[in-house]
């Protein structure tokens, strides 16, 4: 863990790197994210397994992905002679930075306890012992 942490402190981390960092996100996540944040209308799979060149069910995966993680919102489009599909776009940026600032304070403050814990424990010098 200390060696992943000082690996991720130590890194030339791009904004995107949240992704993975917050949400353990994949690269195509972040493609799809990319690309559905640099576009002006929400797509379906279909049309953005087309865009990235991939099978349609991984960019489904991907797509569920970044759903659960809160990165998309799915809207449902009406035909007007019945039936739907679904289209994706991405959240507002300001309400997912938010979301990630919570988690990170809520992060910090566990981090926070259990160094104190740490400290209260073996600080004294009282190194406890396993006997077999």
């Amino acid at each position: 863990m200390a060696d992943s942490m000082n690996e991720m402190l130590r890194s030339d981390m791009r904004c995107e790197g949240l992704l993975e960092c917050f949400h353990d996100l994949k690269g195509i996540d972040k493609e799809i994210f990319r690309l559905l944040n640099d576009g002006e209308e929400a797509l379906t799979v279909d049309e953005i397994a087309e865009e990235i060149d991939r099978e349609r069910s991984t960019a489904y995966r991907a797509v569920q992905r970044l759903l659960s993680a809160g990165f998309l919102q799915k809207e449902q489009v009406n035909y007007d002679q019945g039936g739907y599909y679904h289209v994706y776009r991405p959240r507002d940026a300001e309400e997912i930075a938010q979301e990630m600032q919570r988690m990170l304070n809520d992060w910090y403050a566990k981090m926070g306890n259990l160094i104190g814990e740490f400290s209260e424990k073996y600080a004294d010098g009282d190194v406890q012992t396993v006997e077999s």
